[in-house]
């Protein structure tokens, strides 16, 4: 299957492993790529630039396909060391970067000068415009149903993605609620070059967390997550555990006068505990709707060609047959 993101980035089909705290390692993102798709590493998931440095060059060791690297901007008072993350990606001769958070313009220099293809992700259509506008190749539109941070819009796909198909003139690619065959080809129909799933590729054998966490996606529902922090328009979506009802109380406790100090048990520093240790209720843990859709542990070689098969056989038969009919 060949769209605008196959091309832009080099891939063999038009699917993207997004960026996850302490689940982008290079096992991941190789295994992702070496699948025909585009994996991504965490960046910021690594303490050091040094560090970043050494996950690429594992990557590198597991794959000789094009992987990329997520750098978050994170609306932090000190920032983490994103000149030095820069110069690893660079000099690790990574050419695709996927950027979150907070506006990338100050770092967008740099990446270009280097030759770095830009996808940024964005969860409304001003904010696609703007990332169009500045200079990204790509953009990853996130709807409602994401896991992590799905913006205050609260715009799901089946309208996000057609009104940024009617906006955007780059590349784009369709996040939330993608998890299968269904997902891409309803995404190409709205206009999305492409998709990129988040919470599927945890629940993949390549995946570097802990079984108690691919297990608990198998069991949830699409009823099965929160959206917890919205006072403070932080909105995360995550998966429902004693750490969500502890904090969701908390919210409903403190109302308006909540502020980050006081939540900071059920968010600060719980992802190793998760996802390494399986500790399911250490804290709240980013997960899609879309894990009411997630019902095996596949590799990511055989969710990846089941995907591709069933989504040709989706638009070859069904729709065809539907049309002549």
């Amino acid at each position: 299957m060949k769209t605008r993101i196959t091309e832009l980035f080099g891939i063999e089909h038009p699917i993207i492993q997004g960026g996850m705290h302490y689940v982008g390692f290079a096992e991941l993102a190789a295994a992702v790529s070496n699948a025909g798709g585009l994996g991504i590493i965490t960046g910021l998931t690594q303490k050091t630039p040094a560090d970043l440095a050494n996950e690429i060059a594992r990557c590198h060791d597991m794959t000789d396909k094009p992987f990329g690297v997520n750098l978050t901007i994170l609306p932090v008072i000190e920032a983490p060391d994103y000149p030095g993350y820069i110069d690893a990606i660079i000099d690790g001769g990574v050419t695709i970067v996927e950027t979150a958070g907070r506006n990338p313009q100050d770092h967008l220099p740099r990446l270009k000068d280097a030759g770095v293809k830009i996808i940024h992700k964005c969860t409304t259509v001003r904010h696609s415009l703007k990332a169009e506008s500045i200079g990204c190749d790509a953009i990853s539109v996130d709807g409602f149903e994401c896991g992590g941070h799905p913006g205050e819009d609260d715009i799901p796909n089946m309208i996000l993605l057609p009104r940024a198909a009617e906006e955007l003139t780059v590349p784009f690619i369709a996040s939330g609620g993608m998890a299968d065959a269904r997902s891409l080809v309803a995404a190409l129909a709205l206009g999305a070059d492409g998709m990129n799933m988040g919470t599927r590729f945890i629940a993949t054998q390549e995946a570097p967390v802990h079984e108690n966490v691919k297990q608990a996606i198998v069991a949830a529902s699409e009823t099965d997550t929160e959206l917890v922090m919205r006072p403070l328009r932080n909105t995360e979506r995550v998966l429902k555990s004693d750490a969500t009802t502890r904090l969701l109380e908390k919210e409903a406790a403190l109302g308006k006068d909540i502020k980050f100090p006081d939540i900071m048990a059920e968010v600060a520093g719980v992802y190793p505990k998760v996802m390494m240790n399986g500790d399911m209720d250490a804290g709240v843990w980013s997960c899609g709707m879309v894990a009411g859709l997630i019902n095996d542990i596949p590799t990511c070689q055989e969710l990846i060609d089941t995907i591709m098969s069933e989504a040709e056989a989706l638009i070859r038969q069904r729709l065809k047959d539907i049309i002549a009919a």
